[in-house]
């Protein structure tokens, strides 16, 4: 096998991705499976993860799903139970599940700012911690949180939203010291995504001076396509990123560097 195949190969691995059944984290569950991943997509509604699910199938990939509120916390830990009787124990996550309300300061309550902090900050530290053992027992694993735009800047109507998406930053950096020394070959990493079409989104495509402005913005001079997601999905998912832990990579066109 040639060093490049080798660095980038994930035959044998397998990843369990919340958020699996729309938008990032459906790409990037695709893209994993097509680097040789079998994968776990987890997620709330049971139809869109039958899909996904044959997406991967249909490059004659290895996929299962599991229905859960990652909001549960209770609902974690059978999800990590039961997720090793498809391939084995995961040894790779990604934590893409999220939630933006879109309040104003005025309309958030305690129980919208409680759900969007378990959904995007909570939940990945707790299903992390249960899939942890798994992995220190390989000796391999790869953790990959979902960060933002938000996470650097802010942004109208996303307080709670913002507050849990600079808290990811934070969080992969404490998940990094807490896991990934001792040569455990555990890597704790996020990947920034700048404004992509997805369904926490997609309602802004009906405003299209915003679209455009957001693109503006960017150096590149566009808004993300879900395949621009791809290679860095498979690189901190991979064997090529071994030495990189605790760090959040921006897939955003040059968006938090202008």
């Amino acid at each position: 096998m040639k060093i490049i195949d080798k660095l980038f190969d994930l035959n044998g691995r397998v990843a369990l991705v919340t958020g699996g059944n729309s938008g990032i984290g459906r790409a990037i569950a695709f893209c994993l499976a097509e680097a040789g991943a079998a994968v776990i997509h987890v997620a709330r509604s049971e139809e869109p993860l039958k899909e996904a699910v044959q997406d991967v199938e249909g490059i004659n990939g290895k996929a299962a799903y599991l229905t859960c509120d990652v909001s549960d916390m209770d609902a974690l830990a059978e999800i990590a139970e039961k997720s090793v009787s498809f391939f084995g124990p995961p040894d790779i996550l990604v934590n893409a599940a999220g939630v933006n309300m879109r309040q104003s300061w005025e309309d958030i309550s305690s129980d919208s700012w409680d759900k969007q902090i378990a959904i995007n900050l909570k939940a990945p530290f707790f299903l992390a911690r249960h899939l942890i053992p798994g992995m220190k027992e390989k000796g391999w694993g790869r953790i990959i949180n979902i960060a933002s735009l938000q996470s650097e800047r802010a942004f109208p109507n996303s307080v709670p939203y913002g507050a849990s998406k600079g808290g990811i930053m934070q969080l992969t950096r404490a998940m990094a010291e807490a896991w990934s020394g001792n040569e455990s070959g555990i890597t704790c990493n996020a990947i920034g995504p700048g404004f992509f079409k997805t369904g926490l989104t997609s309602n802004l495509y009906d405003q299209q001076q915003v679209v455009d402005a957001l693109a503006r913005q960017t150096i590149i001079g566009r808004n993300g396509e879900l395949d621009d997601l791809k290679g860095a999905a498979i690189f901190l998912a991979s064997p090529a990123s071994a030495y990189i832990t605790g760090q959040t990579l921006y897939v955003d066109g040059g968006w938090t560097a202008k």
